[in-house]
């Protein structure tokens, strides 16, 4: 996995997806002493970065095993609609195992994009089942974030933000599974001049931070969170943890108030209708990273909020 595969992900991704705005922050900038431009994946295919290492993986898939028509996957709602948007370009059908805490909006996108939605009571169970249904049925499993396809998909959200403003020398990235943080990571440290990789990640989910400082995946408690999409633990063996470990700068723990305050300031200063996950880098900017002087990509990478929990937020 190197720059080269995600760039070649990206002339594969380039008839599908959307290559969606980078734009500057006064707001952001102000607040922090930095030059911030957001990345946002709002605007993306099924509005999040998820439809990049999705479509990507069923492409990879489909160039091994033409003959593959169903795969079967573990989601919070984002990757499950990327790759329910995906098949349905690629004559893939798709079985989702989803915790039941997922945006309700999540569930009823996967749905009403033909995925088949099996729920579960929490992430990790719905990982360990779509693990188990797909040895059973010997259909293919496509992991959110374990999956060299997906995180080279994924990968090509810092390929355009490095095209579109080639001076930034910092990502903040938000963190759940670490595959688009790993990605982007590639692609900054694949350089001449190196990028500064910063992760946001959960309090109510710390599951790199630990594992970071345990050198090794840990198993924490996962608290209840606005951002559900970054919730939960790491499959065994994720690759995502030592990219993250070998190629991140710096991980910060954003608090559910941060989140809460980044989605109503992206909301009144940018117009952006974000869910918590699409508002943690944000988040972490706000709180404080040291970043003054420099100029900084936020990733907002994700939109698909219920509308009456967004309202009750922003109000």
């Amino acid at each position: 996995m190197n720059r080269r595969s995600i760039e070649q992900a990206a002339e594969r991704l380039r008839p599908y997806i959307t290559r969606t705005p980078l734009v500057r922050s006064a707001w952001l900038s102000e607040a922090s002493g930095a030059d911030v431009w957001l990345k946002l994946e709002t605007a993306q295919k099924t509005g999040s970065f998820k439809a990049r290492g999705a479509m990507h993986a069923l492409i990879a898939l489909k160039d091994r095993s033409p003959e593959i028509d169903r795969v079967v996957t573990a989601s919070a709602g984002n990757h499950g609609q990327g790759l329910a948007w995906a098949g349905s370009h690629l004559g893939i059908r798709v079985r989702a195992y989803a915790p039941s805490f997922a945006a309700a909006k999540k569930r009823a996108n996967m749905r009403a994009l033909g995925a088949e939605v099996v729920e579960t009571e929490t992430y990790e169970e719905a990982e360990a089942r779509a693990a188990e249904d797909a040895k059973a049925s010997g259909v293919p499993y496509v992991s959110p974030y374990n999956d060299d396809d997906v995180i080279a998909g994924q990968g090509t959200v810092a390929l355009e933000m490095c095209e579109d403003a080639p001076d930034i020398d910092t990502f903040v990235v938000a963190v759940g599974g670490g595959g688009l943080i790993s990605g982007c990571a590639i692609v900054a440290k694949d350089r001449a001049t190196p990028i500064g990789v910063l992760g946001a990640e959960l309090e109510a989910s710390p599951v790199f931070t630990t594992s970071l400082a345990a050198g090794a995946i840990t198993v924490v408690t996962v608290r209840p969170t606005v951002a559900d999409a970054l919730a939960g633990n790491l499959e065994a063996g994720s690759r995502t943890f030592a990219l993250v470990q070998h190629l991140v700068d710096g991980m910060t723990l954003v608090s559910e108030s941060s989140i809460e305050t980044a989605m109503r300031g992206l909301k009144r200063h940018h117009d952006l209708v974000t869910e918590g996950a699409g508002a943690a880098a944000t988040a972490a900017v706000l709180q404080g990273l040291g970043l003054s002087g420099r100029r900084v990509g936020v990733i907002v990478c994700g939109g698909n909020v219920d509308p009456d929990a967004f309202a009750a937020i922003v109000r």
